[in-house]
């Protein structure tokens, strides 16, 4: 840990004396704020107050006490305050590294920053130093993990392969089907006999051997009947989640048993079925790249944090 450095203190009576001339000083409201004011946090020589605190999560508070009540509430605000503040408390690590490492910001990169979320629609007012300062910490903090995280991560071929390996599921091209279908609508929940024998006439016909083409002419109420019901290419995650559990057993020439929705009833034929491909390393290289750099750089700014952590004097008195 990282000692708080220390200044030559007053004694105790001109330590009073002093605070009071300064709250005398004060007009009552700022005096009042003042003494309601606290250090809830020290981040080796920083600190960080409650009103830091509360400025960090108000709006977060708003929306918690517009959607909870009572106990719920407070353990709730508990959380936000707690999470809020162990953010705050890494943000300033972070910050103070940069400050060693000599990493700056310039005011004219904070005009253009600034210049940008107002063509972005995002407006703040220049003018509120707390909100350059927001900008400016912002920048500062891109900067300090550009140099000491990202720029140190790699990622190299033989990564990129075993990626591949482990995770070729992820880079499947998804099932194609073809398929036709008869549809009779349930026009209202009072409809469902109605719809139900006649959907059952339709796979009765089926099951004698007649024409699937034929039956969704005199059955169906799709608009495709008219095509023999045929609905063409549709990929698999396109369904409804009973029509694809339906169809997934199924080889070409299959049909499906009634398939009961909202809307009525299907009765699904399998035409044509392309099996799930896998799109080959070269084709997901940069896909890859790009997956694996963002989890290494995650990893290692995890990594860099503890390790500020660990290094610095940290006293958490909220």
């Amino acid at each position: 840990m990282l000692s708080v450095s220390r200044r030559p203190c007053l004694s105790p009576r001109r330590t009073a004396a002093a605070w009071l001339l300064c709250l005398l000083a004060l007009p009552p409201v700022l005096a009042a704020a003042h003494l309601e004011d606290r250090i809830v946090a020290v981040v080796n020589s920083d600190l960080i107050m409650l009103s830091d605190l509360k400025r960090e999560v108000a709006s977060q508070q708003e929306r918690i006490t517009r959607q909870h009540h009572g106990d719920d509430l407070a353990q709730r605000v508990k959380i936000a305050e707690y999470m809020a503040i162990t953010k705050m408390v890494e943000r300033k690590l972070q910050l103070q590294e940069a400050k060693a490492k000599k990493v700056e910001v310039s005011d004219q990169e904070v005009s253009q920053a600034l210049e940008q979320m107002k063509q972005q629609g995002i407006a703040p007012d220049p003018s509120n130093p707390l909100n350059t300062r927001t900008v400016k910490d912002q920048l500062l903090l891109l900067r300090v993990v550009a140099q000491e995280v990202r720029s140190n991560v790699m990622v190299g071929n033989s990564e990129m392969k075993r990626y591949y390996d482990r995770h070729r599921d992820r880079f499947a091209l998804p099932e194609e089907y073809l398929l036709s279908q008869i549809f009779v609508q349930r026009r209202s929940r009072e409809d469902t006999a109605d719809a139900l024998t006649k959907v059952r006439q339709a796979m009765d016909e089926l099951k004698r051997g007649e024409k699937f083409d034929d039956v969704a002419l005199h059955y169906s109420d799709a608009p495709n009947a008219v095509q023999g019901g045929r609905l063409g290419l549709v990929r698999q995650g396109e369904l409804l989640p009973a029509i694809e559990r339906a169809i997934a057993p199924l080889v070409p020439g299959g049909i499906s048993d009634i398939i009961e929705n909202d809307d009525g009833f299907h009765i699904i034929r399998v035409d044509d079925k392309k099996p799930k491909e896998f799109r080959s390393f070269e084709q997901v290289r940069y896909e890859i790249q790009s997956l694996v750099l963002e989890q290494k750089n995650e990893d290692m700014f995890q990594s860099w944090l503890t390790n500020l952590k660990n290094k610095a004097y940290i006293d958490i008195k909220f």
